[in-house]
């Protein structure tokens, strides 16, 4: 499993490309593989996208599931969570349907991903930080302690990002633009599980005293 940053670059030769050596970071990798998607990730997809030879790749991810990490958490680090406004548990509620309606968002956008989410040996050390991050931002807003926080939004997570793996058609649209901090434009959750996801939520909150 990979753990550099996507900055981190190393430089090499295009076949394809005449004149100065192209500069390859693992951001270009990162997104060639977004736009192939994690399901059709290949050596040979992601040379031929680069104009590279697979031999190449190989100097600097050591394989294809290091590819498939690669991507995956490129696609984690750049999706954007909901930001919590500070509030009480009322306002917690709230905030839990858009984080949810985010879990789902991001499976239905980018197929492939839910695994990286729910595998806990596939969650790499800089997705580990982003969820982190944003478990202390709402245990913050909403004055609860870290580890109801980090209970909460991993109860919440894991079923959204573990049913909507379950029932969305096994495509990849096309990533929609994001401008803002707030919940990426997208489609809603089917209306057939709404009401489980609400229930969840009210659960879940039922529950959190108890943590």
């Amino acid at each position: 499993m990979p753990r550099h940053s996507a900055t981190e670059s190393v430089t090499m030769t295009e076949s394809n490309r005449r004149g100065r050596p192209a500069t390859l970071t693992l951001e270009r990798l990162a997104d060639a593989g977004i736009k192939i998607g994690l399901p059709n990730i290949t050596m040979v997809a992601i040379a031929a996208e680069l104009g590279v030879s697979q031999v190449a790749l190989y100097k600097h991810v050591s394989g294809l599931d290091a590819l498939k990490t690669l991507v995956a958490e490129e696609i984690f680090l750049r999706w954007l969570l909901p930001i919590p406004r500070r509030g009480d548990r009322a306002d917690l509620k709230a905030y839990l349907t858009p984080f949810s309606l985010s879990m789902w968002n991001l499976v239905e956008a980018h197929a492939g991903i839910a695994p990286y989410m729910l595998r806990r040996d596939m969650i790499t050390e800089k997705m580990m930080a982003k969820i982190a991050a944003h478990q202390r931002l709402v245990a913050d807003a909403f004055g609860i302690t870290m580890r109801q926080s980090t209970w909460l939004l991993f109860t919440i997570a894991y079923h959204c990002v573990a049913i909507a793996d379950t029932v969305l058609p096994n495509s990849e649209p096309e990533a929609p633009e994001t401008t803002s901090s707030d919940v990426p434009s997208h489609s809603p959750i089917d209306a057939d599980h709404v009401q489980g996801v609400d229930a969840l939520i009210i659960g879940a909150l039922a529950m959190l005293d108890t943590i």
